[in-house]
Parts: structure tokens; sequence; C-alpha cells
């Protein structure tokens, strides 16, 4: 459902002047003129026209398609973190060995109920990779366990403002819950609000500067600490953890962290995992957690610009259970080969692209390499694989022909 409205905003700090109108377009389209943008709401974070003029629209819609890019990459890396805290047996694995804690020391998936759904809605977009978590540490007692991931380089200084959110939320929830089953019992001396774990699972590569005591927060901490709210929250920091200490615990969750510290295809090649180790967990990982290593290891290498083909045959091994030859194999593998030939098939494409909207208005050779600055000879080819695949140009089916007649020579 689309809604006419005029809209004007700074998205990432890009001015969008929209007309929608109330309707549905099957084809989401994006136009000039007396033309509309056909969108969701959600999605319309388009280029305005005012800003860039000279811009045709299919200039316009590319530039479009590249920003929705970025924004679903960003997506996608959050959901790579929210993984670890997503899955119960992950989640298991990480209060029992990560957070020292002996209470927690008998920690099982099944003992894990995912409530974020109750809380994580009532903030912003922002925070789509958090957390909330109802753990049962005994037949009568549980806790809730809240985790923030913060993967930006850029330290969030306020996270135990939203830390402080969270816990007031789940314990005003509590209450009501508890009050439904026994009225008035929250008034009584006895009554008891639940433990509360926060956590702030940081990715970035820079040092945590912010402070994790929620009063450092407050103006006049010393002389009002008597009546300022006072808690710490467990800052994890994935970059804090040698290699030797993730391969210390021997967990799926130490191979996930792993790899969410790589930032280059460098580090990919260059990290060296003892083959006992990647052997152990190929053997005895459940199917769930390769799927999600799988998952991982497929996010980092579309970080990475690695070409879907390749990265679906690096992420196969491991659902077949043979991790250590994919981390053999990318050691091999020249990402920076693979890049240039990927933009140059984009470059390509592009061409050829250019090339037949100028054979649709009946322009001839000549003129065509004339206004794209092309050579005469290479313009003549590509007319030349395109007559077969008139009136619509496929450029990926004439980009193959050419090719193949290439290779035919």
């Amino acid at each position: 459902m689309c809604f006419c409205l005029e809209i004007e905003k700074i998205p990432s700090g890009i001015a969008d002047v929209l007309s929608v109108r109330a309707g549905n377009s099957a084809n989401n389209e994006i136009g000039t003129g007396n033309q509309f943008f056909y969108l969701d709401m959600q999605d319309s974070e388009v280029l305005s026209r005012r800003r860039y003029p000279a811009f045709p629209v299919d200039k316009r819609r590319e530039i479009y398609v590249e920003q929705q890019e970025k924004r679903e990459n960003s997506k996608l890396y959050d959901s790579s973190s929210k993984l670890i805290f997503g899955n119960a047996q992950l989640c298991s694995q990480f209060l029992r060995n990560y957070m020292d804690m002996p209470i927690l020391a008998n920690v099982r998936a099944e003992d894990i109920e995912d409530v974020s759904e109750r809380y994580v809605p009532l903030f912003t977009e922002e925070r789509n990779a958090d957390t909330v978590k109802r753990i049962k540490i005994s037949e009568k007692d549980t806790l809730y366990f809240i985790s923030l991931i913060e993967h930006k380089s850029q330290v969030d200084y306020n996270v135990s403002m939203q830390l402080l959110r969270y816990m007031v939320y789940i314990w005003e929830d509590y209450e009501k819950e508890m009050e439904k089953q026994h009225k008035g019992i929250s008034k009584t001396k006895d009554f008891k609000y639940p433990p509360i774990l926060p956590i702030v699972y940081y990715e970035g590569t820079g040092k945590w500067t912010a402070a994790c005591n929620f009063k450092d927060r407050v103006l006049f901490e010393k002389a009002f600490e008597p009546f300022t709210p006072s808690f710490f929250y467990k800052l994890i920091q994935l970059n804090g953890y040698s290699v030797e200490e993730l391969l210390d615990k021997k967990d799926e969750l130490s191979l996930v962290m792993l790899i969410n510290r790589l930032q280059s295809a460098e580090e990919f090649q260059a990290l060296r995992l003892p083959e006992d180790y990647l052997q152990n967990l190929s053997e005895h990982s459940t199917e769930e957690l390769l799927g999600i290593i799988e998952k991982v290891i497929a996010v980092v290498l579309r970080h990475l610009n690695v070409p879907e083909e390749e990265a679906a045959a690096f992420t196969g091994q491991v659902k077949e259970r043979k991790m250590g030859e994919l981390f053999e194999h990318f050691k091999g593998y020249d990402i920076q080969a693979t890049r240039k030939e990927a933009r140059a098939e984009g470059e390509e494409l592009l061409l050829i692209n250019l090339v037949c909207k100028k054979l649709v208005k009946g322009k001839a050779v000549a003129q065509i390499a004339e206004e794209l600055e092309v050579e005469e000879e290479r313009v003549a080819h590509i007319c030349h694989a395109a007559i077969a695949f008139a009136p619509d140009y496929d450029a990926g089916k004439i980009r193959e022909a050419l090719h193949d007649a290439n290779n035919e020579i």
C-alpha cells in the first residue's frame, strides 16, 4: 500500500522530495516529470531531482539501488552479529563459557526463551539487532538477559541509557504479569523483580571508551550518588580476545567470533586455525549450528566482495563438514583478481546497455561511438551481437554472445 504524500527529509544527508500516489505498483516504479515514485513508505529514501537535476532517470535509479544495497549490506552485517545471541545454543555457550558466573554454568539451550519481540519494537529501527532473553536458572527462578550489539567503529556513549530503558520495561512487564496472577502481589514485602544481565557486544576495531556504569552519564554524579541509579553492563569486546583465548573455548561460538573479527581478505587468508579444532567442530556440531556458521562466513565473504558463486562454493563445505578445506582453499583464492574481473564485467554490461539504448533511438554505429567516446569497432561488435536480441536487448545475453564469438575466433 502506498500513500499520497509530499515528503521532504534528509536521510543519510540526502534531501528527498517525493510525490507518492495512493495505489499499488507491481514494479515499485521510479519516474520523473508527471510520473510518480511508487514505493512503500519504508523504501521512500530516493534521490531528489533538485539535488541531481542533470541526471537522467536511469542514473537516479542506479544511485537509488546502490543506496538500497548499502542499507541491506548493513542489515546483513547486523544479522550476522545477532545470530550469536539469537540462537539458543550459541547463547547458552556464551553464558556458560564467556561470562564466568557460577550461576550460569549449567544453562542449556532449552532454558532460554527469546522474548525480543516483546521489547525491541518499542524502540528505534537502529536497535533491530538487540535481543532480550528470559532464562530459567532454577525450577522457580528466571533472569533476563539483554544483549546490545555494536558493530560500528564509532562508540555509542548512550548504550547505558538504552539498557536502562529495556530494564524498566522488562520489570514493568514482569510486574503486570505477576499482578494478573496474584492481585496486589507487587505491593507486598516479599515481592522481588527478576535480575537482568545487560551485555554490550562490541565488534568495532577501536577501543570502547564509554563508561560502563550508568551513573557516569548523570551530571553531578558524586553529589547525587545516593539518589542516582547505578548499574554496570558487561562489555564484551570481540577484539579484546586473542586468537588463542578463543581457540581454547573449543566451541562453535569461538569460531563465529573468530570469523566476525575479520575485516579484510588478507586477514581471512592469514587466519591459521588448528586442524584438530576445525575437525572437532565439523564432526560434532549440530546441523543447526553448522547452518549458522555457514551464514556467518557468507556474510563475511560478501563484505569482502567475493562473488556469490564463489562464496556459495566456499560456504557449501561447512554443511559438508569440511571446514578445514574451506579455510585451506581460501588461502589460494585471488580476491583482487576476482574483484578486477567483476569490475570489468560491470563496465562491459554498462557499455552494452548504453549502446542498446541508442540503438533503440535509431542511431548509427558511428554516431553512437562518437557520443559515448568509444572505439567505433567495439561499438560495431556490440551492435552486431545485439541484433539477435532486439527489441528487448538483454545486456547479459548480448555479453555472452560477444564472448562466445571471441572464443570461436
